[in-house]
Parts: C-alpha cells; sequence; structure tokens
C-alpha cells in the first residue's frame, strides 16, 4: 500500500479525525476507501532473495499472519496515532494482550509490583500464574501511593499500573509512580482501557507499554474480541516476538471491525462520558445507594489527580447498594434500556455486579478481600439520550423501594 499525500500537520489533528484517518494514511488497494480484509495466511514471493528478506526483516512485506498481516497492521498504526505511539502489537484479545506483555518481561526471579484493583483476570495472573513461573508479586493498597513507593524502592522490574481501575474507579497518580519506577530501572506498563487514548495519554506521562482492551470502547459495539500493546519499537519488537511465538494473533476481519469501531470513538464517549457524568451526580442523590465511584464527582477522593492526568472521566460509573446482592437482584431486571452483561464500552448500556462481570474469576472471598463489595454494581454507560437512562434508573430503584415496603 503506498502512502498518501498526508503532511505532518496530521500530527497536529484533532483525536477525533485521528480516530478516522489514523493509519490510513495510505492508498488501499484498487482504490479502496476502507482497509480490506486480507484473509490470507501466507503471501507469495517469486524473488527468494527478496521473501528471505522479508522474513528477516530487512525489507517490507508479509509471509505468515501470524507474524504480521496487512489489515491487522493498519489497526496498530491507527492505535499508534491514536497514543502517539512508535510501534503497536494486536492481539486476539485483551487478556491475551495483558498476559503476552507479562510473560515477555517477566521470568524467574524478577519482580512485579501492582495494585489490588486491578481487573480479575489481571489479579489472577498475579496471584496465580506469575508464581508459578517463580516471579515474585507484590499487589499494594491502590490508593496509597506511600506504599507502592515503597515497594518499588525495594525491588522492581516491572510496575504494572490500571488507571481508572476496573470496577472501583479509583485513579493511580502517574507521573508520580513512573518517577518512582524510573528511579530503579524498573519498565512501567499501564492499562488505558477504561480512559480511552481519547481521555489519557499514558506514553506522555512517562509509562513505556500501554495495553488496551480493544474489545471495549475502541471496538465499541460488543461484537468482537481484541487486545493491543503499543510504545516503544524496542520493546514492541519483544512483545510481538512472544506473540510470534506463541501465537494469539488478531483476526484480519476482527483487525477490520475494531479498525470500523474506532472511526466513531470520538463521537461515542462524548455523549458516552456526559451521561456518565449525570448518571453519578443523580445516584448520590439516591437513599438506596451508599456509594458512588466516578472520577469525574468532586467528591472522588482521587478527583484531583484525574483532573490532572485525564482529559475526560470516561463512560464507567459504579456503585454500591444498601442491601447487598439482595437489592441487585431486583434492580438490575427492573432495567428497561441496558444490559444485563459481563463486557463494557459498548454503544449499550451494560450494567453488571463485580461477581458476574470483572471478578467472575475471583471467589467471594479474595473479592472482599480486594475491597469489592457485592453490593458493587458497574454501569458502562451507552450512547442512549441521557434523560432515558436517567429515568429508567429512576424507575429501577423506585421497583426496588415498591417491593421492599412490601
Amino acid at each position: 500500500m503506498k502512502h498518501r499525500s498526508i503532511g505532518s500537520e496530521f500530527d497536529k489533528a484533532g483525536a477525533g479525525t485521528k480516530t478516522v484517518w489514523g493509519g490510513e494514511q495510505v492508498n488501499h488497494p484498487y482504490n479502496a476507501t476502507q482497509v480490506p480484509i486480507v484473509a490470507s495466511a501466507a503471501h507469495s514471493y517469486d524473488d527468494v532473495d527478496h521473501w528471505y528478506n522479508v522474513a528477516l526483516g530487512d525489507a517490507s512485506g508479509f509471509i505468515y499472519s501470524r507474524m504480521g498481516n496487512p489489515t491487522v497492521e493498519a489497526l496498530e498504526a491507527k492505535l499508534c496515532a491514536l497514543e502517539d505511539a512508535q510501534s503497536a502489537v494486536a492481539f486476539s484479545s485483551g487478556m491475551a494482550a495483558i498476559s503476552s506483555v507479562l510473560y515477555t518481561f517477566l521470568s524467574n526471579g524478577k519482580r512485579v509490583v501492582s495494585t489490588k484493583d486491578s481487573y480479575g483476570g489481571t489479579n489472577k495472573i498475579f496471584e496465580e500464574f506469575l508464581p508459578r513461573m517463580g516471579v515474585s508479586v507484590y499487589l499494594c493498597e491502590t490508593a496509597d501511593h506511600e506504599a507502592i513507593e515503597r515497594e518499588i524502592v525495594r525491588g522492581c522490574d516491572v510496575l504494572y499500573l490500571e488507571t481508572p481501575t476496573n470496577p472501583t474507579l479509583k485513579i493511580i497518580d502517574i507521573k508520580r509512580l513512573v518517577k518512582a519506577a524510573q528511579s530503579v530501572g524498573a519498565l512501567v506498563i499501564a492499562d488505558n482501557t477504561f480512559a480511552t487514548p481519547l481521555n489519557q495519554q499514558p506514553l506522555s506521562l512517562g509509562v513505556d507499554l500501554v495495553v488496551h482492551s480493544a474489545t471495549k470502547f475502541l471496538s465499541g459495539h460488543g461484537d468482537v474480541l481484541g487486545g493491543l500493546v503499543c510504545g516503544r519499537e524496542a520493546l514492541i519488537s519483544q512483545v510481538r516476538h512472544y506473540r510470534e511465538i506463541n501465537g494469539a494473533t488478531l483476526d484480519p476481519f476482527a483487525a477490520y471491525m475494531i479498525i470500523r469501531g474506532i472511526k466513531t470513538l470520538a463521537l461515542r464517549i462524548r455523549q458516552q462520558q456526559a451521561s456518565a457524568q449525570m448518571i453519578a451526580e443523580f445516584l448520590l442523590t439516591e437513599p438506596l445507594v451508599a456509594s458512588v465511584n466516578y472520577p469525574g464527582l468532586p467528591e472522588h477522593p482521587n478527583h484531583p489527580i484525574a483532573c490532572e492526568q485525564m482529559t475526560g472521566f470516561g463512560a464507567i460509573v459504579s456503585f454500591v447498594v444498601h442491601g447487598g446482592m439482595d437489592t441487585v437482584k431486583v434492580l438490575l431486571p427492573q432495567l428497561q434500556y441496558a444490559h444485563c452483561a459481563g463486557n463494557l464500552g459498548a454503544v449499550e448500556t451494560i450494567y453488571g455486579p463485580a461477581r458476574t462481570t470483572s471478578h467472575v474469576e475471583n471467589t467471594l472471598e479474595e473479592r472482599l478481600a480486594l475491597g469489592i463489595s457485592e453490593g458493587l454494581v458497574r454501569i458502562s454507560v451507552g450512547i442512549e439520550e441521557t434523560d432515558d437512562l436517567l429515568n429508567d434508573l429512576k424507575q429501577a430503584f423506585a421497583a426496588v423501594r415498591r417491593q421492599q415496603q412490601g
């Protein structure tokens, strides 16, 4: 594919423009206006020497789709444009991206520092799989930056951050912890799934590698799995090699679906987080709600940090209801404009308790130890009209009250 004549001014383009044109400053085959889906598993060469040079990486081209694919490469280039990264590598799921980047840089005798408030699947890697490899894992209280810094100084090869956290929406001071990690030469990895590149740019804050579950907001339609890692080429080349050998490659059709989804990311996020703010503010007034987690609320303990490192507060809200799971079981079935499902980031609003969504892999005891109440509900706010979502939530709470009053 030949590059189009879009000049360096593209670097100054707005985020909405980059979601559309990022990675697509090329003339596609047959003058197609959209990225073609290249479904071929292998690519043929008449010149054996050229084939060999491509295989060695000394010439551009494709050999086998486990190693690289034109459609997948277009997606990787689009993420680079959004995250201002040198390079990116795509995976078959978000967990494939997270696990692969950790397994690339951690091995027997190394030490990783992270926080307790990570996604349940990530937490399982820390608690179950990495210790089997002889990796020392230390998980700190998420809000205790001093404790995290102390553990970094004690010894740290990789610092893994997730901010905002899933599902408690805690905010980690990226710059502060990057500084501590750099003082001991640790690699810093950040999961930017909840914030998206539109609201947070971890690489600009000193992070080395950024991870996304592309299944979520990037694709935005709940119909495809994918994961991405981006950062400096020197690091990404190592992650790409791990993917090539271990095989968690993204399918070209899935890559195309994510590319198509990203093109409306700015429009979706604009509506979703505007509604999320209104929903969070309403939840503060609801007597059945014990607490609300949303970084856009001034009442949020990490609101000042969020204002410092984020340009928007995202589309995820979580809250804890009085009465725990008994209340949750009554509340959720009353909702009309929502799926009760284990996903997030889609155009439709999605509700779910942690025990069946973010931390389904964890036992009740493990969830409680992580500070995740059985009464916690996560909302992934969709693109529906804000008033419709608010009225739906209000009538659901009214139904709970009617049942409780008998």
